[in-house]
């Protein structure tokens, strides 16, 4: 949101939030106005564009209609910046987190397009976590008495209480005392800075997308040696070439959601459910025949436990890193028994986190660039000062000595020629602590896309507002700027926006009402 005071009156004369909100609400445009941005209201930093807008036949290719954005309000096209960090822009998280609940909970239960059988499918909710890179301060409760475990009050056991820990080899104490609060501040901050293994943190999370592949590839060759020991038949399919290639008759489809730990390392909470093939149709969801949630969960922890990546070798480490999980990997099934864990609020959970970034770690930050790494980035400084500074460390251009062919890294000098790195994503990806990663993926088949529901959205808007069927709209816009031109026209869309989605949700639930006295009656 800009803070630049806007000028509304005459040239040299300032005015602040309330005038600049009493000048837009009397001009006779602001009907108009409010309608012209309600596309972006709520938006905190909306994009705006200039250009042309026509309307094209869809038979003929014939422009029926155009318009030049000099002729709308402002003389600009406002658009939501679709932001799915909460941080950022908290309107457009929330319409991505809504999204993003959808195709959670859809490869669960079925609906828009996904059939309702996969309900029946297999499926256990897992946790991989990353391994320790150094202690830290954290809080456990080894017995919990609450019934609500994100408003949890329960005395916490002391952090690392060892009688004869001592002291580390930098002095300072290797035993902490203390019962931490869930929101005191030294909770994922190592006990010693200096003997923290800040790179191989940065490392393990740059690579944890390919640890995670690997994995997903372990479990489903362990659940195909398993369908040959139960004489389970594998399934003909036809390839392109006209060659017979058999499959394996189970695949396990994913959702996975990645968050971002208080020390800065990564975890993932993958939803695996396990589908069958029907060699008639590939694409079809079929439930699986005589492998159950048991043999899924077994052949989660049997990977988890196997799979590790050793990652190129840089300057400062020729034998590599070790990547690998850590010991605790959480395998919990779904709709059992005397679990509370159910599809919805599995799919509400993982949606919550895929609007997060780093903010657990205290810090949000934008991506960082040469000139602004010494903001940042300090060997000497803090924990996460320390996470960007080993990204840029490593992800340094190194180069190759010409007279003697021996790798050498750092600044460019006569007689090195550059030598690509490895690492070199690091750089790009010091704001994300090394993590490169989507935060939310999933499997091709396991639910519906993020395109398909803001095309259906789209649709709906366009028949709400009457455009019509047989025309479509092309654009050929240019990005002038982001936010709103004051501060005055940001508290007017929003607030317009928040009425409406206030709106909506009365109507819904008056709805909701209405059927539910119908079906009473009936």
């Amino acid at each position: 949101m800009s803070t630049t005071p806007l000028t509304l009156y005459r040239p040299g004369l300032v005015v602040g939030r309330d005038a600049q909100v009493l000048h837009r609400a009397a001009s006779p445009e602001f009907s108009g106005w409010l309608e012209h941005t309600r596309p972006a209201g709520g938006c905190a930093r909306p994009i705006r564009l200039t250009g042309t807008i026509a309307a094209v036949d869809r038979d003929t290719g014939r422009i029926t209609g155009q318009l030049h954005t000099d002729e709308l309000p402002d003389r600009t096209l406002y658009k939501a910046c679709g932001n799915r960090r909460e941080s950022a822009c908290p309107d457009c998280a929330w319409v991505y987190q809504g999204d993003a609940y959808q195709v959670v909970c859809r490869g669960l239960t079925g609906g828009k397009g996904v059939p309702d059988s996969v309900g029946r499918h297999p499926v256990v909710f897992a946790t991989f976590t990353a391994p320790s890179f150094g202690l830290v301060h954290h809080r456990h409760v080894p017995r919990h008495t609450c019934r609500n475990r994100q408003r949890c009050a329960c005395r916490p056991a002391p952090c690392r209480a060892r009688s004869n820990a001592g002291t580390c080899p930098h002095g300072q104490p290797a035993a902490c005392f203390a019962r931490h609060d869930a929101d005191d501040s030294r909770l994922g901050q190592p006990l010693c800075l200096d003997c923290y293994d800040h790179a191989h943190q940065v490392v393990w999370n740059y690579f944890s997308g390919e640890l995670w592949r690997r994995t997903k590839q372990a479990i489903e060759r362990h659940l195909a040696v398993l369908c040959r020991k139960l004489g389970i038949p594998f399934v003909p399919v036809v390839t392109a070439s006209g060659k017979v290639r058999w499959m394996p008759p189970v695949r396990v489809s994913h959702g996975k959601v990645a968050e971002m730990q208080r020390r800065g390392a990564v975890h993932f909470h993958v939803l695996l459910r396990l589908d069958g093939i029907d060699p008639d149709d590939l694409d079809a969801l079929v439930p699986p025949d005589g492998i159950t949630v048991d043999d899924l969960e077994e052949a989660v922890h049997t990977a988890a436990s196997r799979i590790t990546v050793t990652t190129p070798a840089h300057p400062d480490r020729p034998q590599g890193w070790l990547v690998g999980w850590g010991e605790q990997v959480d395998v919990r099934r779904i709709n059992t028994a005397g679990d509370e864990l159910t599809d919805g609020k599995v799919a509400a959970y993982l949606a919550k986190y895929a609007t997060k970034a780093t903010e657990a770690t205290g810090h949000s930050l934008t991506r960082v660039t040469p000139a602004t790494i010494d903001d940042h980035a300090d060997p000497e400084g803090d924990h996460v000062a320390r996470l960007i500074d080993a990204c840029w460390h490593l992800g340094r251009p190194t180069h190759t000595d010409t007279s003697s062919g021996a790798a050498t890294a750092g600044d460019r000098q006569d007689g090195l020629d550059a030598k690509p790195n490895v690492y070199g994503g690091l750089r790009r990806w010091a704001h994300m602590l090394g993590f490169g990663g989507h935060f939310l993926t999933k499997a091709r088949r396991y639910s519906v896309t993020f395109g398909l529901l803001r095309d259906t959205r789209a649709t709906y808007r366009r028949t709400e507002d009457d455009e019509p069927a047989e025309t479509i709209t092309v654009g050929a816009l240019t990005y002038v700027g982001s936010g709103w031109l004051s501060e005055g026209d940001a508290l007017l869309a929003n607030t317009a926006a928040r009425q409406r989605r206030e709106s909506s949700r009365v109507g819904r639930e008056e709805l909701a009402h209405e059927a539910w006295l119908l079906g009473a009656a009936a």
